[in-house]
């Protein structure tokens, strides 16, 4: 007789080979298939020479759309607006909320040129300039995701950028809709229902229709992660985003379908997303585990879930929180929920996550719709040394320096010393020039 239990993996962390098995578990090697390199560099290679010709090409190719110009892949901002005005009341207020507070929390992150001057009157600083020209590219595909334009245009629209260019795969249905309200809301000045590597090569080299950006961001398939890696340098990137994941620490003290549904709310973007509980108890683990089986057979993308927690779910057995943030700091997750009685005390242990929601009734899910910070996260640990995306990823900082000739004089001794001990006779002169001007 075959069980309903769906089988999630289980380690302890006081195994002798716990990190071991813990590493093998999180598959993390970007290892790509050689075909699909191949693939994505010919696709770049064609849209960098054929421009416009070769993005039609792919768009018939791939999503079987029968784009015959480029003016039948363009969204005009009418058309954005249009749409904007046509959602149903509840629709436009979801929106509206969203788009305040992502706005509200990006302003606040806004930062500022600043100076300072030296006892000689030179003077040292920093100045702060937007970007002028971005590339959005939001997700599509299996769904449609108005909140991720959001996420993405809205704090570069906070930084200043002038012209935000975004790309997305064939939008369909009367949700195809939502995507384009959510680019009128968050000033999107160009839109084109294009998506895959071509996108990226579009936005990367341009075209005859498509302006050329100085930077890429927003997550996408495997496709899209090579291509953005191919063109790094080109143009800059944001980061290479890997499948979704979710951790939660929970103290056993958390309603255990509370727990399965935010497992679930992962498990559902992909079969390839990561859910995982690390707990104090084995009966907690025990309880989300009868919730997970309970409430599966209520979800709508039943297959998907069961194939993401079958796969890359995990609960982890620890002997107390401290442990656990050492466990999580090892997983160096996209999402952490602290489920615990005291989060902030927790969080003092906490270094790497990309974004960390506190307390047992902040959900992962209200991150990634309106809670304000964008949902645009390191994933595959590259929470280790990434950010969540922010204004600071459509900012440019250039450095201020202004000697005086006192200065330029006092400078000069220490600047040619070590230009000649680096063998550069020019640097040693150049700098002693202003010590004679002087």
């Amino acid at each position: 007789m075959q069980s309903d239990t769906i089988a999630i993996k289980r380690l302890e962390a006081a195994a002798p080979n716990f990190k071991e098995a813990l590493n093998r578990h999180l598959q993390r090697e970007m290892i790509v298939a050689s075909d699909v390199t191949a693939t994505v560099t010919d696709i770049l290679a064609q849209v960098r020479s054929r421009g416009d010709e070769a993005v039609l090409e792919y768009t018939r190719r791939f999503d079987g759309l029968d784009a015959q110009s480029m003016d039948s892949l363009r969204v005009s901002r009418e058309q954005m607006l249009a749409s904007l005005e046509s959602l149903e009341p509840a629709q436009r207020a979801a929106l509206e909320v969203a788009a305040e507070r992502i706005r509200s929390y990006h302003e606040k992150q806004k930062q500022d040129s600043w100076q300072y001057q030296e006892a000689d009157g030179s003077v040292l600083g920093q100045k702060i300039s937007p970007l002028e020209r971005v590339g959005i590219y939001a997700p599509g595909g299996k769904a449609n995701y108005p909140s991720s334009i959001l996420m993405l245009a809205i704090p570069a629209r906070v930084a200043g950028v002038r012209e935000i260019i975004a790309t997305v795969p064939t939008a369909y249905g009367e949700e195809g809709k939502l995507v384009f309200a959510a680019a009128a809301l968050a000033g999107v000045t160009e839109l084109y229902t294009i998506g895959g590597a071509q996108a990226v090569a579009a936005l990367a080299f341009g075209t005859q229709t498509i302006p050329k950006v100085d930077k890429i961001s927003g997550p996408g398939n495997i496709f899209v992660t090579v291509a953005k890696r191919l063109v790094f340098g080109e143009v800059g990137i944001d980061m290479i985003a890997g499948p979704s994941e979710l951790t939660v620490i929970c103290d056993g003290e958390t309603d255990p379908d509370w727990i399965a549904m935010d497992l679930f709310s992962q498990a559902e973007h992909d079969e390839q997303a990561q859910s995982i509980l690390i707990a104090t108890s084995v009966e907690f683990i025990d309880a989300v585990q009868r919730s997970i089986d309970r409430l599966l057979p209520q979800m709508e993308r039943r297959a998907i879930i069961e194939a993401s927690l079958t796969q890359r779910g995990l609960f982890v057995l620890v002997s107390d929180l401290a442990q656990a943030a050492r466990v999580s700091d090892a997983i160096a997750p996209e999402h952490l929920e602290l489920s615990v009685a005291d989060p902030q005390s927790l969080l003092e242990s906490i270094n790497h996550a990309g974004a960390i929601f506190m307390g047992r009734h902040s959900a992962e899910a209200l991150g990634d719709y309106c809670a304000g910070p964008s949902h645009v996260l390191p994933t595959s640990g590259s929470a280790r040394f990434f950010s969540a995306l922010g204004v600071y990823d459509f900012q440019k900082r250039s450095s201020i320096i202004y000697c005086s000739p006192e200065g330029a004089s006092s400078l000069a001794e220490s600047a040619a010393e070590l230009a000649r001990n680096e063998r550069l006779q020019a640097h040693a002169l150049s700098a002693e020039y202003r010590k004679r001007e002087a």
